[in-house]
């Protein structure tokens, strides 16, 4: 078999159609329900199993980790939902059915995650994680029904901080737990394509401009109710930065492999020169920042 032949075996199986495949429709629908019930099982049994049980409760968490949480229920939602509805474009759906159903796989995935917290003495469902992951959807859809794309797109990025070592429970002891839980070394985006708003001039239709924020001196989720908190590390302040990005959505490419590659990857900002303000130390530049 030629690399020819399954390259070009490989592009028309990505290749998205203009009409409605039912085969292609049910392979998407059977396996996001299978990724969704194995991840809820998943989590329900390494997050909330050591955890007693608890009458369906909520809580207000919203002035902690300095609102980091909250973005971070915003870009997951608007990203499984991108994820949903290219899938079920890829199907042949029609466009409403990509809003409505696809489009509402990540606002429904992390308000059963929701649920699971409502029923653990240890969390408690949040409203407003609920507001968030309904703001993360509403991003998505409202852009496609204004200007039928893409034109602001969530992104993140992360760094390692000395904070995890001081507070590895809270913040994770490997790589993978600390960009899941160490807020002080993430950084969330608004990347907003250039072009789009100026289509008639000749701006690269890649270049993106990124509004970033992030947080930083946090060893729990609010500082002040900790007295070793406090003690370790007085001091927690927001960031906002400012950057150039990639969108790499619109770079041109008949290649539908290289376009699904491109879609994942548009969930990350670039390293990129920046720019960086916080309250207590003005303005500081990076050459590149991540």
């Amino acid at each position: 078999m030629s690399f020819q032949f399954v390259e070009a075996q490989t592009e028309n199986f990505l290749k998205p159609l203009d009409t409605l495949n039912k085969k292609r429709q049910n392979t998407v629908v059977i396996t996001e329900a299978a990724l969704a019930s194995v991840t809820l099982i998943g989590l329900n049994q390494i997050w909330y199993a050591d955890y007693p049980k608890s009458n369906f409760h909520f809580i207000n968490d919203n002035d902690e980790w300095l609102q980091m949480d909250k973005i971070g229920h915003l870009y997951s939602a608007y990203h499984l939902g991108r994820f949903g509805a290219e899938a079920l474009n890829w199907s042949g759906a029609s466009k409403k059915n990509q809003l409505i159903y696809g489009a509402g796989v990540g606002f429904a995935f992390l308000t059963a995650v929701e649920v699971l917290d409502g029923y653990s003495a240890e969390w408690g469902a949040s409203s407003g994680d609920l507001i968030a992951n309904a703001t993360g959807t509403a991003l998505y859809v409202s852009q496609e029904l204004l200007w039928n794309e893409q034109r602001i797109t969530p992104k993140f990025s992360f760094h390692t901080t000395q904070y995890a070592n001081k507070r590895s429970d809270k913040l994770g002891s490997s790589l993978n737990e600390q960009i899941l839980k160490d807020y002080n070394g993430q950084t969330y985006w608004l990347s907003v394509n250039l072009y789009s708003f100026a289509k008639e001039t000749k701006i690269p239709k890649w270049l993106n401009v990124a509004f970033g924020y992030g947080a930083d001196g946090m060893l729990s989720g609010n500082n002040k109710n900790e007295n070793f908190v406090l003690a370790q590390n007085p001091e927690n302040f927001r960031q906002i930065y400012l950057s150039f990005d990639v969108d790499l959505a619109k770079i041109n490419t008949k290649s539908h492999f290289l376009k699904t590659i491109f879609s994942v990857f548009n969930t990350i900002k670039i390293p990129a020169p920046t720019l960086e303000y916080t309250a207590n130390k003005g303005l500081k530049g990076h050459l590149f920042y991540f």
